[in-house]
């Protein structure tokens, strides 16, 4: 067992000649253990050289060989649900050798993607959408007669979705041919992996087991009365030393536990079970971060890594001991708790990414980790706002999409007081499912609805309190990672509902910015003597400070890290249209296209929202003004 990462690529013969899944099911089924190691080993080096997830992946070494070592792929289709599992499945279907790009620029992406490997089925990056697509593919299958096996691989956090469960529910009904694989990494049941089930697993994946149960089943079918009983007494027989009483409820045939290190184990099981008609549930347990040390021991806090630096790499950025807008977040949900009883933290398994483990442990009974169910979670607070609780809900800007609906209907329309802090808005390292990139754009045309835009560490504590305050809706939303490492004032002042400040004074040209691209506008300002304003709030938009700052300058800029469409910028625009004012606008913000991965900075500066890149826009956009005014001259004058 490996205790620290590699620093040189190890040695790998076996799985070097692995290119392609094909290459793999070349191989004696006694050569997959030795496969198996090379395979994690060098997992812990590539994801040591980029950073990412990798505690996961550690879990499924042994199950994913055996998937593609027992299934015909890509013929036959895995549906890897989020991705974090998924990076041994991206070695084995020849990627190996770009491993090391993943989450950079022009690299691999770090999730499943349909545009980077015919292996890849379905992209993902939101959780708990396996079994729906692998439903769906097998639909498909069945209406087009091909011969084509589906396997939904989720893990159990991802099965506390509603959206697995509508899936299973509809899969019973269909009947279709449907392997849905649990990756059960939860310690808490690791005891019923032993020999009784590993024994009964094997029973209920054999092909006599299916074909007698198939046989008593039409014999019974003409007696119901003895035809339940025999079913129900067949499922709680199962029950009694198996927990899959639930799936056989649902219509899934149960097979499970299976010790899910055990290659032996795992590949008899699946070669049983892959041609089974049906719906199929497998129950395979694993442990999260298996064959590194420090990941067995502790899974959560390395559930992810970050890059490791080669020995004399450049000192870490000037600011790396600020704290993250996480931290800001986490230390002010602690001191306003102390001093209200009615707060209460909610997160959709966030804790440790929205930094709510102090809040978790000074006030575990105002405390709710609601798993993977951000519907639940905005209307679970909605429900504790009836009654009069101060509810708050740490949620990232890209996951409160899963919960629009009701944050319209549960909370808006009954204008509640729900405050909702959104971690990772703006771009982030991921890529395109985890971008907080429309926020702005799905929250400003919700009636009742507060939103405001902090440009760093204080106004980010002083906006929270400002809209845990307001009775009402109100959500704040900060981008991922550090900020500009300004003083954080202890003291909670509530700003002025809807005012904006001005935060250099200039001439002919405007900023109107909003949030984390307040920095880089005032760094675009000085180059062009230009007024800045931190405009705070998207909404309602301080429009007496937008009005008056149009009347003195030629041209007015909006800048937000967030789709231009429907955003900020369309915010002012919308009120200068209405005022009857033609003043020149020029709107800054991100693209009609989805984001790469890859590091944000380089992002945003290829989107030109980098200080260089805001002034070369600005110049163009005053450059193209004077010409059209030089000509316009030109036509008026006299022959």
């Amino acid at each position: 067992m490996a205790s620290e990462i590699p620093l040189e690529r190890p040695s790998t013969p076996l799985l070097d000649g692995v290119v392609v899944p094909a290459d793999l099911r070349a191989l004696e089924a006694e050569q997959l253990p030795a496969v198996a190691a090379e395979l994690r080993e060098f997992l812990l080096w590539s994801v040591g050289r980029t950073g990412g997830h990798f505690g996961a992946g550690l879990g499924v070494v042994e199950l994913t060989l055996a998937l593609h070592y027992c299934f015909d792929t890509p013929n036959d289709k895995l549906v890897w649900d989020v991705g974090h599992q998924a990076y041994p499945h991206k070695i084995l279907t020849g990627r190996r050798e770009q491993m090391t790009t993943m989450r950079q620029t022009g690299g691999l992406a770090p999730f499943p993607d349909r545009t980077e490997s015919e292996f890849d089925t379905f992209g993902v990056g939101h959780s708990s959408t396996s079994i729906s697509a692998g439903l769906g593919m097998a639909l498909a299958s069945q209406m087009q007669s091909r011969d084509r096996r589906v396997a939904a691989i989720i893990g159990d956090g991802a099965l506390t979705a509603g959206i697995a469960f509508e899936a299973l529910n509809h899969a019973a009904e269909t009947g279709a041919n449907l392997l849905v694989i649990l990756n059960d990494n939860a310690m808490s049941i690791s005891h019923n992996v032993g020999g009784l089930s590993r024994y009964l697993a094997r029973v209920l994946a054999s092909r006599f087991y299916a074909s007698v149960r198939g046989a008593g089943k039409r014999v019974l079918s003409s007696m119901p009365p003895v035809a339940d009983f025999a079913r129900r007494t067949e499922e709680h027989m199962k029950g009694l030393v198996l927990p899959g009483t639930l799936f056989e409820e649902l219509g899934f045939n149960y097979i499970g536990p299976v010790h899910g290190h055990d290659l032996e184990d795992l590949v008899s099981t699946l070669t049983n079970i892959k041609d089974l008609s049906g719906p199929q549930f497998l129950h395979v347990v694993t442990q999260k971060g298996r064959g590194y040390e420090p990941a067995e021991k502790n899974p959560v806090g390395l559930h992810a890594l970050t890059k490791i630096e080669p020995p004399g790499s450049a000192p870490p950025k000037t600011g790396a001991n600020t704290p993250k807008y996480s931290n800001v977040f986490g230390t002010w949900l602690v001191d306003i708790a102390e001093q209200d009883d009615r707060v209460v933290g909610i997160t959709p398994a966030m804790r440790e990414g929205s930094d709510l483990i102090a809040f978790s442990e000074r006030f575990p009974e105002r405390y709710h980790d609601v798993a993977i169910a951000e519907q639940h979670a905005v209307t679970l607070a909605a429900g504790l706002a009836c009654e009069g609780a101060k509810p708050v809900v740490a949620i990232y800007s890209t996951f409160l999409q899963r919960a629009y609906d009701q944050l319209i209907h549960d909370v808006a329309i009954q204008n509640l007081d729900v405050t909702f802090a959104l971690d990772r808005a703006g771009i982030v390292e991921d890529g395109p499912t985890h971008a907080g990139i429309f926020d702005l754009s799905y929250l400003r045309c919700v009636p009742n609805m507060i939103v405001m835009t902090p440009s760093d560490e204080n106004e980010t504590r002083q906006m929270l309190y400002t809209g845990w305050v307001h009775e009402g809706p109100a959500a704040i939303r900060y981008p991922r990672g550090r900020g500009p490492g300004v003083v954080i004032e202890q003291n909670m002042t509530a700003m002025p509902i809807g005012k904006a400040r001005i935060v250099r004074e200039g001439s002919e040209v405007v900023f109107l910015a909003f949030g984390s691209l307040v920095p880089p506008a005032l760094v675009a300002g000085d180059t062009l003597g230009a007024t800045v304003v931190d405009m705070r709030f998207v909404k309602p938009l301080d429009e007496d400070c937008v009005i008056a700052q149009t009347a003195r300058h030629a041209l007015v800029v909006t800048l937000e890290e967030n789709v231009v469409a429907g955003g900020a910028g369309s915010a002012v625009n919308e009120l200068l249209l209405a005022r009857g004012m033609n003043t020149a606008v020029l709107n800054l913000g991100l693209p009609d296209r989805f984001p790469a991965h890859g590091n944000p900075d380089h992002e945003l500066a290829s989107y030109g929202l980098d200080a260089d890149g805001i002034v070369a826009s600005v110049r163009a956009r005053l450059a193209d003004a004077a010409r059209s005014s030089s000509a316009g001259s030109r036509i008026r004058s006299p022959a």
